[in-house]
């Protein structure tokens, strides 16, 4: 059966909500009537993107002291934040590094996010439990999209995945949320396809749908690998809101299997054990 933890007069934060899955997840609060504020580090590309249809705050999740009042009076938070898990220009270097510095950058992990503002360490790790500490107390619900493979970095293709941190990072962020005594749902994709819709307007989010034929498949225990469409994930963040059975729990996603006309979220977050 339903539990409606939401409300009209509700006030979901979403950070990241200019990425791929977060971009996504606000089209989905939007749809369900609720309402939306967006922590942002760049005000004009937020404008741009929602159409005036959300609350705009400036932070940034590496800065603390930027939080507080993007924080103050929601009542849920969806934390889709992150970075590459290989070194790139996400990672916000101080310079570009040349061919040499890349190869050592490569052969030395801890040098490279030493030398980088926007690590797996200081976004997923760092970056979370800041979130985390600036969150309200009464807070219903922190809703945090991690990674497939967090309890199997010894293992192919996890270790490789790792090989820079970022399930390090992303392990970190998760127990920074769940020893907060935060209501929390952990929701673990595997690789992240569909989009990222970076170049789409709001009329166009609140319309996406996947474009894959597969099935969606949740699981606990950190046993599922495979493909993870952005749509599900957004879907899934969103509407883990309604279930009070997914308060406190940790799930993977994976798109596996013939797709049905209509997936059934109530039911696949009541298998949830």
């Amino acid at each position: 059966m339903t539990s409606f933890e939401t409300s009209s007069e509700d006030l979901v934060l979403v950070a990241g909500a200019t990425g791929g899955v977060g971009q996504l997840v606000v089209g989905k609060l939007l749809e369900k009537g609720l309402k939306v504020r967006v922590l942002t580090r760049n005000t004009a590309k937020a404008e741009e993107m929602f159409n005036q249809r959300v609350e705009i705050a400036v932070g940034d999740i590496r800065q603390p002291a930027t939080l507080p009042t993007a924080t103050q009076n929601v009542t849920h938070i969806i934390c889709c934040t992150g970075t590459t898990a290989f070194p790139s220009a996400r990672w916000e270097f101080d310079e570009t590094p040349n061919l040499l510095e890349w190869g050592i950058t490569f052969l030395n992990p801890k040098s490279s996010e030493a030398k980088a503002k926007n690590s797996p360490a200081k976004v997923d790790a760092q970056g979370v439990s800041n979130v985390v500490t600036a969150a309200p107390q009464n807070l219903k619900r922190f809703v945090f999209v991690s990674s497939c493979g967090i309890l199997r970095k010894d293992q192919f293709p996890f270790s490789i995945l790792n090989a820079f941190g970022v399930l390090d990072a992303k392990q970190k962020g998760e127990e920074s949320i769940i020893s907060s005594g935060l209501p929390y749902t952990i929701i673990r994709p595997g690789r992240l396809i569909d989009g990222p819709y970076t170049s789409y307007d709001l009329n166009t989010l609140l319309k996406a749908k996947t474009g894959g034929k597969y099935g969606v498949v949740v699981a606990t225990g950190d046993t599922l690998s495979g493909d993870t469409s952005r749509i599900d994930v957004a879907n899934a963040c969103v509407e883990c809101l309604f279930q009070s059975s997914t308060s406190k729990k940790i799930f993977e996603i994976v798109n596996q299997g013939q797709r049905p006309p209509v997936i059934d979220w109530e039911t696949l977050f009541s298998r949830l054990k």
